[in-house]
């Protein structure tokens, strides 16, 4: 039987307002002993919290009745004065009349262990939470929403379907029947995996828009990349001067463009140097291309353009999946040159001329992405791993299949498919997964 909880829900500290959330199967009696409950169907009210016959505060009493509440059990939540004191006294004042202090996440453990939803919903409250801009919070809002778990849900019946046809044959073993056609099978697997893929290499996409596109600003010693990061910023966060390897390291700061989080970094100049310390540098700059989802490969636009910039650029991304990268050539320093410029995006980091349309053509290269993944992206890493064990099942189910081994093996494979797939949705859990997933969230959530 669950436990009654109760946790100051709004973020520490004074405000206007707080709220304390009292959820569980005996929250209407310990709240009837403090405040006077709404009556006459009404959701809430205002009334006295007493603590015996002491006044504490008034405030507003909002009651959600089992099952038509965010956990599922009887809630109360009572919005009181902002006081740190009145917060901390009517939570002691619950506790001692028998509700628990709630861990953390433990109310949306409660919503979904009450079938209010589902793990991967539970687990985009986390992200809502989380949201720092337009885009993570629709991608958030979507899934909560259950757009993911629909699309999981269709997934997980067509397995259960396979995996019901070849058991079935099971039972008819001794009669040699075969009710599962192998040719449609291939095709159905052929299908599912299609679509897992989809999910699969809509990761490095999601995470991104999640935490923050990461765009690399990458380039030769000297041709304006950490100016170009100043005037993103319109602030002067990395040193700039004249001296080839004076950015050693790389430099991060996040810019916010039409509701989509930019994390641009700035790297040292990629040249050979017998310098160790610029050699580092150099060596993070490459490792900043592979982990990134734009790339900005800088040039001097006052030096002659040579066919020979394209090909260390195609050296320098030798061995990192080109699907997964949007890259711009950025002619820098437009201002000291006529046109015409070769084919990118020509600017001046100096003046400002060519920025704006840089901004453009960031969004909507990231946008395009997003449209292509049909509104449906994986941002979460637990559910990736999941997913990839769901490809390698798969792929023993395909080999099975093409060797025409017997149903009971093939059917094993199945299982295993559906037993990793359900991890994601919470139809396969453990208390160590589950424990993991809700210490994230904050208390009063």
């Amino acid at each position: 039987m669950s436990r009654t909880i109760a946790a100051v829900s709004t973020p520490p500290g004074i405000g206007g307002i707080a709220v304390v959330r009292l959820s569980g199967p005996d929250a209407i009696p310990i709240a009837s002993r403090h405040v006077s409950l709404p009556a006459d169907g009404r959701s809430h009210s205002l009334s006295p919290f007493r603590i015996g016959h002491t006044l504490l505060d008034e405030v507003v009493v909002t009651l959600f009745p089992a099952p038509h509440s965010y956990t599922g059990l009887d809630t109360v939540e009572f919005s009181c004065h902002g006081s740190l004191y009145v917060q901390q006294a009517l939570l002691q004042a619950l506790l001692d009349s028998g509700a628990s202090l709630a861990e953390p996440g433990e109310f949306t453990r409660q919503a979904f262990l009450n079938g209010r939803l589902n793990l991967s919903q539970a687990e985009a409250v986390a992200d809502l939470i989380d949201s720092t801009n337009a885009a993570s919070h629709r991608l958030a809002i979507s899934q909560l929403r259950g757009g993911y778990a629909h699309l999981l849900a269709q997934l997980r019946q067509q397995l259960v379907d396979l995996t019901a046809l070849l058991e079935l044959e099971l039972d008819f073993s001794d009669e040699d029947v075969e009710f599962a056609d192998r040719r449609q099978l291939r095709s159905l697997v052929a299908e599912l995996q299609h679509n897992i893929t989809r999910l699969v290499d809509s990761f490095s996409l999601g995470n991104a828009i999640k935490r923050g596109i990461p765009v690399a600003i990458v380039g030769k010693p000297n041709v304006g990349k950490s100016s170009l990061l100043n005037a993103l910023l319109d602030d002067d966060r990395a040193i700039v001067s004249p001296i080839p390897g004076t950015t050693r390291d790389t430099i991060e700061e996040t810019l916010t463009l039409d509701g989509l989080s930019f994390r641009f970094i700035d790297t040292a100049g990629l040249r050979r140097t017998d310098d160790p310390i610029e050699t580092i540098g150099r060596d993070r700059a490459i490792q900043s291309i592979r982990r990134a989802t734009v790339i900005l490969f800088v040039r001097d636009a006052t030096e002659p353009f040579s066919p020979a910039f394209l090909d260390e650029v195609h050296q320098l991304l030798d061995g990192i999946p080109q699907q997964d990268k949007i890259t711009f050539i950025v002619h820098n320093k437009a201002d000291l040159t006529p046109p015409p410029y070769p084919s990118g995006i020509a600017l001046s980091a100096r003046t400002g001329q060519g920025l704006d349309q840089l901004k453009q053509h960031l969004v909507q290269a990231v946008r395009q992405r997003m449209d292509h993944t049909e509104g449906v992206m994986l941002t979460n890493l637990r559910h990736l791993e999941a997913l990839r064990q769901v490809q390698q099942a798969l792929n023993h189910v395909e080999q099975g299949l093409a060797d025409n081994l017997p149903a009971d093996l093939v059917a094993i494979d199945l299982r295993d498919a559906l037993h990793h797939l359900g991890t994601i949705t919470g139809q396969v859990t453990s208390d160590e997964v589950l424990g993991t997933i809700f210490s994230r969230f904050c208390i009063g959530k």
